[in-house]
């Protein structure tokens, strides 16, 4: 019943892939067409849940974390002479919100959660802006917003949480690696919630990690629901 307060915007009852730019009519990297979602991965076993009041990182959506991830709420930094880290933690319309990290489990990379502001159905026109936007729009203006150059998005619209009982918008990119110079793949997920929109991101070292990682993606895109947190 909680998956189903995730508001879909304009969502489909499938998962239908479509491409970013003039597709959408919307602003964003240029995008390679797709007539699939990607191969389906089974979920990695959990090992505990976020979002929740009283979890590690209370948030508008909760979600299963797989075994040995540490997640962490993201705090902003007080120190003034340190205050431009702030920065780090925006992109676009969004704020992190929690950091969960994959080192524990053996992998390196995070699955974080950014949270954005305006109430679901708001902007249901997909402004581009984040705030109160569709999910469609809200991931735009998220990937768009990414310093590392992104490219070749791939948007389709996916169900997620129990059973499938909420729609989202999930992206596939690609971006450049500052510590590697090299390209590497980001996988991002958008639900609207009655508190604002959320984007998971799931981002490894390089391509390796991130195909590695993708078990504890799908589990957590298979329990998302809303909460209370």
């Amino acid at each position: 019943m909680a998956a189903a307060v995730l508001l879909a915007g304009c969502g489909s009852g499938g998962e239908s892939a479509r491409t970013d730019g003039a597709a959408s009519g919307g602003p964003g990297p240029s995008a390679s067409a797709s007539s699939s979602a990607p191969a389906a991965v089974a979920p990695a076993a959990k090992g505990g849940t976020v979002g929740a009041a009283g979890s590690a990182c209370p948030l508008p959506v909760a979600f299963d974390v797989a075994a040995g991830w540490q997640p962490k709420k993201v705090e902003p930094v007080d120190d003034p002479d340190l205050a431009e880290l702030n920065e780090l933690l925006k992109q676009g319309p969004f704020t992190m919100a929690c950091e969960i990290d994959a080192k524990p489990a053996g992998r390196i990379g995070f699955l974080r959660v950014w949270t954005g502001e305006g109430k679901a159905g708001a902007g249901q026109g997909g402004d581009g802006k984040g705030g109160g936007a569709a999910p469609r729009a809200a991931l735009e203006s998220f990937v768009t917003a990414d310093d590392d150059s992104p490219g070749s998005a791939a948007y389709r619209d996916v169900r997620v949480g129990p059973d499938g009982a909420a729609s989202a918008t999930e992206v596939t990119y690609v971006v450049t690696s500052a510590l590697l110079d090299e390209r590497k793949p980001v996988r991002a997920l958008a639900v609207a919630t009655p508190r604002g929109p959320v984007v998971l991101e799931l981002s490894g070292m390089d391509g390796e990690e991130h195909t590695a990682m993708l078990p504890a993606w799908e589990l957590a895109k298979r329990s998302l629901t809303a909460a209370g947190g």
